[in-house]
């Protein structure tokens, strides 16, 4: 490494914990640090883990600097999962069911994760070296397809969310869609934008027709009704019943005449309803006796 690289390199690295002190003061000042617990956490281990990295590094001892590197790592790592799952609970806050439903998929991603670190941990050449930093690599490199897809979720689905692009969640995770020396300080010079302007009033979760009717289908999945919902409908399909049978009947009667004699038709001979329904009680020939 030429010496003007290496000046680079140590200025790009100097420049982390100097942009996260600035994120964690302004964030304490706002109160933010009440919000994001998690994420404050984690910027203010990132500060602790670069105190103990960078002097071991310049010591020139190599085999401390490995492993004290490869723990901050995996602190990192563990903590940035769960920063994901903050933005995700803040995002979904007025949506309690979609929350839920959220948490569980994130600690089935969580498992679905360590597994595929221990497969590839064990089945790497190398890992009978190095088995945890392998599974940290691995865990590592899921996490970071995570915040990228969190990032694209947010940019596609903010609209039906009512997530103003300038909320605080929606700074944190853009800010985690990228990590490499240069743009990871892009990243926090992000962070620090959005913490030092005053996040937007969310807009009112009744306005948003589409989440309301997610929030009530998976409501209605967690909550079945139970079987005897169906008597009241049942009973209100009898009442329209009778109230039809009634309409007929009343209907037949408006159309018998008025006047209860006899027309001279039916006096030729003429066999009215009456007659049909005496003829049938009775045998033939008892009306005449």
């Amino acid at each position: 490494m030429s010496p003007r690289t290496q000046l680079a390199y140590y200025v790009l690295w100097l420049a982390h914990p100097t942009l996260q002190a600035a994120v964690a003061g302004v964030m304490f000042w706002r109160k933010l640090h009440r919000k994001f617990p998690i994420f404050f956490s984690y910027i203010i281990s990132q500060i602790v883990i670069f105190s103990v990295v960078f002097p071991v590094y310049r010591s020139g001892n190599y085999a401390w600097f490995f492993y004290v590197y490869w723990v901050g790592t995996a602190i990192g790592v563990v903590l940035g999962f769960k920063v994901i799952h903050e933005i995700f609970l803040d995002v979904f806050r007025p949506y309690h069911t979609l929350k839920d439903l959220g948490t569980v998929l994130f600690k089935w991603a969580g498992l679905v994760m360590l597994l595929v670190a221990i497969v590839v941990a064990a089945s790497s050449p190398s890992a009978q070296g190095w088995p945890l930093i392998q599974a940290t690599l691995t865990t590592q490199r899921c996490v970071r397809v995570i915040q990228l897809g969190l990032v694209l979720f947010l940019l596609v689905f903010s609209r039906y969310l009512g997530v103003s692009k300038r909320q605080d969640s929606f700074g944190i995770a853009l800010g985690f869609g990228g990590f490499n020396m240069a743009t990871y300080n892009c990243a926090i010079v992000v962070w620090l934008t959005y913490v030092l302007i005053k996040s937007p009033a969310r807009e009112n979760a009744a306005n948003l027709l589409r989440p309301q009717r997610w929030e009530q289908s998976l409501v209605e999945i967690q909550h079945p009704d139970s079987a005897d919902s169906l008597i009241p409908m049942f009973e209100g399909m009898v009442d329209r019943a009778l109230s039809r049978t009634k309409g007929t009947t009343f209907s037949l009667q408006t159309k018998m005449p008025a006047s209860p004699v006899a027309s001279p038709s039916a006096s030729a001979g003429t066999m009215t309803s009456a007659d049909v329904n005496c003829s049938a009680f009775f045998p033939q020939g008892s009306l005449s006796k």
